[in-house]
């Protein structure tokens, strides 16, 4: 039953969010009905619309179930911006260094480069957390700013497209190789092979929690450290491990920003938002809506891929400002950590309903 109300409690969070977006639709003059009928075909109308949101969904599912992760050791992973550029600039540079490599050879060694980039952003504040009892929230935070401000000096400088300098300087790389695409899945489509990639890591990770003797030290340490050091145990191993591990999946996410990209370059507008989309920020929101749990980050993920994909046709279909996607989300991240409070409550009503049943069962 509790894990009934832990599927329904954050559902019913996100209706009363979307609620609440229906009120804004009518602020605005326009109709909710019409509104939510053009999300919907924005997201899913067409087959190149649904490719579209799965790859929109992509990076938030890479982001979201690093931050699982993260999370079973109870730290907080708000890097996800700074690991995906970190991850992105790493699988460039090699693609920039080797482009005459084999497709079959020159995609895993990119996909292995953004792991590593990621991983090494991920596991400096998880260094500082564990050695120098440094916040990590803190330390992620201000290294995304540092990865910004590192990927607007090498596009703009060591990396940037040949052809810019002297003229525009639009910060930005070369045209990469072929060879290091991402594979398109279904022809005529977005649909590429990072979509199915991501799911897998999010299985994977989920095998690697609940399944594996690291998963069971990583979770020992989030549930109470001094116990798993009285264990022998080490907690700033894990702590490293974890966000570590969690950063070098948000590498990934960089990766397939790139390399999954109809331009196939990487390409800025002086923030972090221009070239991620915000997926490190929208990706904890998925991990959120999907309880913190890795394999429910994947359905969480696509909903709010549906969500972007769709505020674009509802802009067109409405004259609705593209803000109010991003309010939207707001609002479900809003009710979403609210409802933890509710879920709470109707567990415990479960738990002291269970024990009168058993006291009258044994009177």
């Amino acid at each position: 039953m509790k894990r009934l109300t832990g599927g329904i409690v954050p559902l019913g969070a996100a209706f009363v969010a979307f609620l609440f977006g229906a009120v804004m639709i009518l602020a605005l003059g326009a109709s909710p009905f019409d509104g939510l009928s053009a999300m919907i075909d924005g997201a899913f109308g067409t087959g190149d619309r649904v490719a579209a949101t799965a790859v929109r969904a992509t990076p938030l599912l890479l982001v979201g179930a690093g931050i699982t992760i993260a999370f079973r050791a109870s730290v907080i992973n708000i890097g996800g911006e700074g690991q995906i550029i970190a991850g992105a600039l790493l699988s460039t540079a090699v693609a920039l260094g080797i482009p005459n490599t084999p497709k079959i050879l020159l995609v895993p060694i990119v996909i292995l480069a953004g792991l590593v980039g990621g991983g090494i952003w991920g596991a400096i504040p998880g260094v500082l957390k564990a050695y120098a009892s440094v916040n990590e929230i803190l330390s992620t935070i201000m290294l995304n700013i540092v990865a910004i401000q590192l990927m607007n000096y090498l596009l703009r400088g060591p990396m940037i497209d040949p052809v810019e300098v002297g003229t525009s300087r639009i910060p930005q790389t070369q045209r990469l190789t072929d060879n290091a695409s991402l594979p398109t899945l279904i022809s005529g489509t977005r649909l590429h092979l990072g979509v199915p990639i991501a799911i897998l890591a999010a299985i994977a990770v989920y095998i690697i929690l609940f399944r594996t003797p690291f998963g069971f030290r990583l979770r020992a340490v989030g549930h109470n450290p001094d116990a798993a050091r009285a264990a022998g145990i080490s907690v700033e191993r894990n702590i490293v491990s974890a966000l570590g591990l969690s950063g070098a999946l948000s590498g990934l996410a960089g990766v397939i920003l790139v390399f999954g990209s109809e331009s196939l370059r990487l390409v800025t507008d002086g923030g972090s938002a221009g070239f991620t989309g915000s997926a490190g920020f929208n990706g904890i929101v998925a991990a959120l809506f999907g309880g913190l749990h890795p394999l429910w980050t994947i359905p969480s993920s696509f909903l709010f891929g549906s969500l972007l994909t769709g505020a674009t046709e509802l802009q067109r279909e409405l004259q609705i400002p593209n803000a109010l996607a991003i309010a939207l989300n707001g609002l479900i991240v809003l009710f979403v950590v609210s409802s933890d409070k509710v879920r709470g409550w109707l567990d415990r009503r479960l738990d002291n309903s269970m024990s009168k049943r058993v006291e009258r069962s044994s009177t």
